[in-house]
């Protein structure tokens, strides 16, 4: 029997390298891990890595992961040469499944048809309209990029790319929920979003530096991000501003947009609460999404790459075995074993299982560390998911699918009006909130 266990691996074939200085982009200072390299995967380390990477997966399903930095800096040809060789090595059966993240300002249409042919889902960096992307999605030079992604985005859909829009949230865009899924929603006419909050974790001597930023403006004085500190920087989305985020935009996609908008954050709710655990963030576990680095080397987590968690190269180790070392498996493990009782005891564990280990640098109420620093935001989400999420659940068990929930939502809703009719507006208000009705759902 085959005890290996899948796994996810992001590759970065030009390593933190990027075009763009957005702000709030660690990933950035992970160039000072390789001083002096020219941050190009070699063509004898392609083969190798995907080699290993179609020997090292026990079941059907592989997927092919491109990330930055800004991967396309490696060039079309590459990409090309990468499709070739999983060919050659692809195992009878294999169903290869290719992504690439990418900010979306070098998609001309030679890409859009590469990626069109090849089956890409392409994961593309916006943060919302002009005004709210711009903000820290910059040029080398410090300009907007709004206009050379919508380019980018215009070739993949002429194209007929599958396109999933990856959107941070920061302390800039995260008081306008609806203004930015509606125009993801109508003006882009996305139908897969992605909503991820920015934490810049800092120590007190490094959260005043990191306001500046991690760009090439401070590569002589900046910092290796690493994860440590028990403050967030100020781009850092505040917990109680990234609850209310996701409630406002669940609150107009369950009225509406059940089966035709997929929202990650929503999909990923549903799933734990059936029982399938479809995102690390949230599941009672993780270790399994790796990444590999553009030398070889190959780190525990995305976002934790850096010295402590290199587990080795691929050139003196094969990747099957540095996926299972112990030390991984415990890194995995421990996002469980360390949770503190005030999680373990919160009503909604089975939905948040402790969020990130890396967001788990505040102490519960008791005093005991590894709370979630969103842990505010995703309590009040996952309480308010309450009844439709129950319902949605039931429908799938049923063998129904989930957008029923539009019309029970809207009997809800009637049936709230109506009761707020017959209410004073002194008294509590009947939703339930403990307000009084002229604050709440009685307000005129």
């Amino acid at each position: 029997m085959d005890t290996r266990r899948p796994f996810h691996l992001l590759v970065k074939p030009t390593g933190a390298v990027c075009n763009l200085d957005c702000s709030y982009c660690f990933f950035l200072s992970k160039e000072q891990l390789y001083p002096g390299s020219d941050f190009r995967m070699d063509d004898a380390l392609l083969d190798r890595y995907l080699r290993q990477l179609l020997e090292a997966h026990p079941g059907p399903e592989v997927a092919v992961a491109w990330q930055g930095g800004e991967p396309t800096l490696r060039g079309l040809d590459f990409f090309r040469r990468s499709v070739e060789l999983v060919e050659r090595y692809r195992r009878p059966g294999q169903d290869i499944q290719y992504t690439i993240q990418t900010n979306g300002t070098r998609i001309d249409d030679a890409w859009a048809a590469f990626f069109k042919e090849h089956r890409f889902l392409v994961g593309l960096s916006v943060d919302g309209p002009r005004d709210l992307h711009d903000r820290h999605r910059h040029t080398k030079g410090g300009a907007g990029t709004f206009d050379q992604v919508m380019a980018g985005y215009a070739h993949l859909v002429r194209h007929g790319v599958d396109v999933n829009i990856l959107c941070t949230v920061h302390s800039d865009n995260a008081d306008e929920p609806l203004r930015s899924y509606r125009f993801f929603r109508d003006e882009l006419g996305a139908r897969h979003l992605q909503f991820i909050p920015v934490v810049e974790r800092a120590t007190a001597a490094t959260v005043e530096g990191a306001a500046a930023g991690w760009g090439e403006g401070r590569a002589a004085t900046r910092p290796l991000y690493v994860q440590q500190g028990d403050q967030a920087a100020g781009r850092s989305v505040d917990p109680a501003q990234y609850g209310r985020f996701l409630i406002a935009i669940f609150d107009e996609w369950v009225r509406r947009d059940v089966g035709t908008v997929f929202v990650q954050a929503f999909d990923v709710a549903l799933g734990n609460r059936v029982g399938q655990f479809a995102l690390c963030v949230h599941a009672p576990t993780c270790g399994d999404a790796l990444v590999l680095e553009h030398n070889g080397d190959v780190y525990s987590c995305d976002h934790y790459v850096e010295p402590d968690h290199r587990l080795g190269n691929i050139t003196q180790s094969p990747l099957a075995e540095l996926v299972a070392l112990p030390r991984q498996r415990a890194f995995g493990q421990a996002k469980r074993d360390t949770l503190p009782a005030h999680c373990r005891e919160c009503d909604v564990l089975e939905l948040c299982h402790g969020g990130c280990p890396k967001d788990r640098f505040d102490t519960t109420p008791a005093g005991d560390p590894g709370l979630n620093h969103l842990c505010e935001g995703y309590r009040a989400f996952f309480r308010h998911l309450g009844p439709a999420l129950d319902f949605m659940a039931g429908e799938l068990r049923a063998g129904r699918p989930p957008a029923g929930v539009m019309e029970e939502t809207a009997r809800r809703d009637a049936a709230l009006r109506e009761a707020v009719a017959r209410t004073g507006r002194n008294e509590s208000c009947p939703c339930g909130s403990g307000r009084k009705t002229k604050h709440c759902h009685g307000a005129a």
